[in-house]
């Protein structure tokens, strides 16, 4: 379900909290990034080491070279060579705790913090809700007949959204009163409490039913705009072999079997009209839906 964010986020914030979402879990969970530690304090000890070590390997190198043994110099040149070489390539790695996607993700979790839903903060009847609600908002926006504006793509793009956000936050609190009631019920009831808990297990429930009514509203939404989406593929279709018959026509005049088929060709035009009724009166049904998503 990946995570859920306000719309009133700026979309670029919104995109990398949405892409980094076993990040936020752990910054939810306590987690800090190292640090950042300046250029100059960045040098290892076995910067330290080799750097103390060069007069000494150049001393007896040179005592080595003038030598019985000058061959024993060159190894040991080379071999420190070898050595300031595979440092200097790993002193270009960038550490594992220095990224800096790290320390964004994580200042940008802390100043909306409350302002995006992680899927540990919904139950599994509250995801198996969302979802539902995901999938109805996704198939409208990514549908052609919203984005050719039959439908009204512009508030179906500021309202869906907010749509889902609120159903999300509806959700992930009624998921915390649900986690809260099943861990009291755990610890025992005393009878003095028994009449008290019904009323509370009765608004749990409710609340779950409002929630799912709101979500039903999307669905059945989402299930005009399928309609239209159909109707407006089929005529699409249509309108391309409308484009073709003076060719099939032509091909039927020479051949002489014009008088056998033109009442089937023919009746392409009229498939037109029904489609066009068709996605005229799914578009509006569509409308109507919206119109009560909104009340």
């Amino acid at each position: 379900m990946g995570v859920v964010v306000e719309p009133g986020v700026p979309p670029e914030i919104a995109g990398l909290l949405r892409a980094n979402a076993p990040l936020l879990s752990r910054v939810r969970a306590g987690w800090v990034p190292p640090a950042e530690l300046q250029p100059s304090r960045r040098r290892s000890p076995s910067s330290a080491v080799l750097l103390a070590a060069t007069p000494v390997v150049v001393a007896l190198m040179s005592v080595l070279l003038v030598s019985r043994y000058p061959a024993a110099g060159f190894v040991l040149l080379g071999t420190y060579v070898f050595i300031v070489l595979v440092k200097i390539a790993s002193m270009s790695e960038v550490p594992e705790h220095d990224r800096p996607n790290e320390r964004a993700v994580y200042e940008q979790a802390r100043w909306y913090d409350g302002r995006y839903l992680l899927a540990e903060d919904f139950d599994q009847d509250a995801r198996k809700i969302l979802l539902r609600a995901q999938r109805a908002i996704g198939s409208v926006l990514r549908s052609h007949v919203n984005a050719e504006g039959l439908l009204d793509d512009a508030r179906n793009a500021v309202m869906l959204p907010a749509q889902e956000w609120e159903i999300a936050r509806l959700l992930a609190k009624l998921s915390a009163l649900r986690l809260e009631h099943r861990e009291l019920l755990a610890r025992g009831i005393a009878p003095e409490v028994a009449s008290v808990i019904e009323p509370l297990e009765r608004a749990l429930s409710n609340s779950e039913a409002a929630v799912v009514a709101r979500v039903e509203a999307l669905e059945r939404y989402a299930g005009h705009v399928a309609e239209a989406e159909r109707a407006y593929h089929a005529r699409s279709q249509i309108e391309e072999l409308r484009a073709r018959l003076p060719r099939y026509e032509e091909l039927l005049a020479e051949s002489g079997a014009d008088k056998l088929a033109i009442p089937e060709i023919e009746r392409l035009a009229e498939d037109a009209d029904v489609l066009e009724s068709t996605l005229r009166r799914s578009v509006r049904s569509a409308h109507e839906a919206f119109r009560y998503l909104e009340g």
